[in-house]
């Protein structure tokens, strides 16, 4: 067990956050455990009291029932992990959050003007997929059992969701997370690269100062805030200043 703890904690924060919630809320769900009512949205529950705001969020979490579990949530690591640690639009943790909220609100908004529908997770796998495959042109990927061009891959996810029941509605929902991640990567990428223009959403700066606050750790002999960029941690506790400076104690006798 602690082998795989490890391993666990070892995997990228942010793709491991999201799976994992991913994974509890779907299983919780389908095995009745927690209601699905929360995990849905519609414009109408921001206007209720209390009003929905973690709709917002919570709508990205439930996967397909029975094996859809296990696979997309898979799915939600691989895509979310290959973001994290090697696209390189996203070399800081708040872009990557930045994205993910920015998809996020463009697929709300499509799925509620055209689709009226009120779960979004499908939407979010194939943007998600979208954008890693832009950085993997001119490489083959491995889709089931066959072997595909990288860039292709979006597209046959498209497709497979043709086999489900309602498999048209499900298109119409997959095809607004890739208008999301098209429309994200055309603004912050494309116009900036091959247009000479500004990057129109620019990763805001109340994030980068949220992941930039230190943060206070406690230890047992004092206190250690310990910043997010790096830095030798500011420790306080009760000895003075010039004990600490003296280097390790060593006992006597």
């Amino acid at each position: 067990m602690p082998g795989i703890a490890d391993a666990y904690w070892a995997t990228p924060p942010i793709a491991r956050t999201v799976a994992t919630a991913v994974f509890v809320a779907s299983v919780g769900v389908y095995t009745h455990m927690l209601s699905s009512d929360p995990f849905w949205f519609q414009w109408k529950h921001l206007w209720a009291f209390p009003p929905g705001i973690h709709r917002l969020v919570t709508s990205f979490l439930l996967t397909g029932p029975d094996m859809n579990v296990l696979f997309d949530t898979y799915f939600v690591y691989t895509y979310l992990a290959q973001l994290e640690k090697t696209n390189s639009k996203f070399t800081r943790k708040e872009d990557l959050i930045w994205y993910l909220m920015f998809v996020g609100g463009v697929t709300i908004t499509l799925n509620q003007i055209f689709t009226g529908a009120g779960g979004y997770l499908q939407a979010l796998l194939i943007g998600m997929c979208y954008t890693a495959s832009q950085d993997q042109r001119g490489q083959n990927a491995h889709f089931y059992v066959i072997t595909i061009p990288a860039q292709l891959m979006p597209w046959c996810l498209l497709l497979v969701q043709l086999l489900f029941p309602g498999g048209w509605y499900r298109v119409k929902i997959g095809l607004t997370g890739l208008v999301a991640a098209h429309m994200h990567d055309f603004i912050t990428r494309l116009y900036p690269e091959f247009g000479n223009g500004p990057n129109l959403a620019p990763t805001p700066w109340f994030i980068s100062w949220i992941m930039e606050t230190p943060r206070l750790n406690k230890t047992v002999y004092g206190s250690a805030t310990v910043p997010s960029r790096g830095g030798e941690p500011t420790r306080s506790g009760p000895l003075p200043d010039s004990w600490r400076s003296a280097g390790p104690g060593r006992r006597l006798g």
